[in-house]
């Protein structure tokens, strides 16, 4: 079982090491900020619009054969981004890798609820899950930049090959999970992926003409989803969704904006910059698992809140102090407080045969809340100072430590996991 468990961490490690790996190789791979920001956000934006489509296909044709496709294609991807003639095609083989990364997070986290179907040990199997995705966001910086300076470019993409041959192998003992007998809703699909990639590049690019397409794709999604059937039945919409947008809004948010402070107001050089994140990303790659074996414990109700007070906490010490190390680290141990919680929240309460869908739109709303994040607290930035800016990320944050209790159901919050 560690054996299972280690293929599918490692799968979402890919994911998680691929949306940052590429960031400090961006100036060798064009000379242009255009290219580079897509070669960037081409793969956040797929794979955010994606994440829905994959949690559905995820029940309907199975997790280990959507699970296997994922990582077959992300290593296939990845290599052909290597041999990438022009920076036209890697933007196009970035936005196949997102795809290819969607169909990974919702099937592996559905194995994850079947493989383990006692909720105390399923608690513990996602912070080990998540801890694992913790080490790829720390990681890509920094094996981006000893990968670019020793071989260029080119190894930040072949580097993913090996790993998802070694996921593979670890992962060959997946429970069969049989395709579920569900209609296709293709409306319900088209919709989504429209709604949230014009939302993202709306967002990304400032091209705000879009967003009234993306709010008519959103409305069409609400309403094809009331019927039998649905990709997203309306049971599974809750406030534990929004309370995970929110975690991603803060994080992304206040990184984004920590990013410019540091350098344009402290003059951090940009390597001076990723150590002083440290403190943040550090517990991101070791807290899950404890957190995990306390949500198996006490249930998932106390340790979200007090992620969401540790986050807020630390976003407040870091706008009124310059106190940027135990300001971060709060940051960093309440984001790994947090999201665990979440996602046995979520993926606990749903019906095993929607496990993959449920994973798929926590995952989903979280990605759309770091769009915003970046996009709002940008704005905010321009127009006030950091320290405001950093004041309205902290009121944000604090909000879903109220917002998951009303979420949470008397039941739910008096059973242990």
């Amino acid at each position: 079982m560690a054996r299972l468990l280690s293929g599918l961490s490692l799968g979402y490690f890919l994911v998680m090491l691929d949306t940052t790996i590429v960031t400090v190789a961006l100036p060798a791979l064009s000379p242009s900020l255009s290219d580079q920001q897509w070669i960037s956000n081409g793969y956040t934006l797929t794979f955010a619009a994606f994440l829905l489509t994959a949690g559905a296909w995820s029940d309907r044709f199975g997790a280990r054969r959507v699970f296997f496709t994922g990582l077959t294609s992300f290593a296939l991807f990845s290599a052909l981004s290597a041999l990438s003639p022009s920076p036209a095609v890697l933007i196009a083989l970035r936005a196949l890798l997102g795809v290819a990364g969607a169909l990974l997070v919702p099937s592996s986290l559905s194995l994850i609820a079947s493989a383990y179907p006692s909720a105390a040990a399923r608690a513990k199997a996602m912070g080990v899950w998540a801890a694992v995705s913790g080490t790829g966001l720390v990681a890509g910086p920094l094996l981006g930049g000893l990968l670019t300076q020793a071989f260029g470019w080119r190894a930040i993409f072949l580097v993913n090959v090996p790993v998802a041959l070694v996921a593979l192998a670890l992962s060959r003992s997946a429970p069969a999970t049989p395709p579920k007998p569900r209609r296709f809703d293709g409306l319900g699909q088209v919709s989504a992926v429209v709604a949230l990639s014009t939302l993202t590049y709306a967002l990304v690019e400032g091209d705000f003409w879009v967003l009234p397409l993306s709010l008519a794709a959103a409305g069409m999604f609400v309403a094809s989803q009331r019927r039998p059937g649905a990709m997203l039945p309306l049971s599974l919409l809750s406030g534990k969704l929004l309370a995970g947008a929110i975690v991603n809004f803060g994080l992304s948010g206040v990184l984004f904006v920590l990013s410019l402070y540091f350098q344009e107001t402290r003059g951090y050089s940009p390597s001076a910059t990723g150590l002083a994140f440290l403190p943040l990303t550090i517990p991101t790659a070791f807290n899950p698992i404890f957190t995990g074996r306390l949500v198996a414990r006490i249930g998932p109700r106390v340790p979200a809140v007090s992620g969401f007070v540790l986050m807020s906490s630390g976003v407040f010490l870091q706008a009124f102090t310059s106190w940027s190390v135990p300001a971060l680290a709060l940051l960093g141990f309440g984001v790994s407080l947090a999201i665990p919680s979440l996602l046995t929240a979520v993926v606990g309460s749903a019906p095993p045969e929607l496990a993959g869908t449920a994973g798929g739109a926590l995952n989903a709303s979280r990605q759309t809340g770091a769009v915003l994040g970046v996009a709002i607290l940008g704005a905010l930035l321009n127009m006030t100072s950091a320290t405001t800016t950093l004041a309205v990320a902290g009121a944000v944050l604090l909000g879903g430590a109220f917002l998951f209790p009303v979420s949470y159901s008397r039941r739910q919050q008096e059973t242990p996991c």
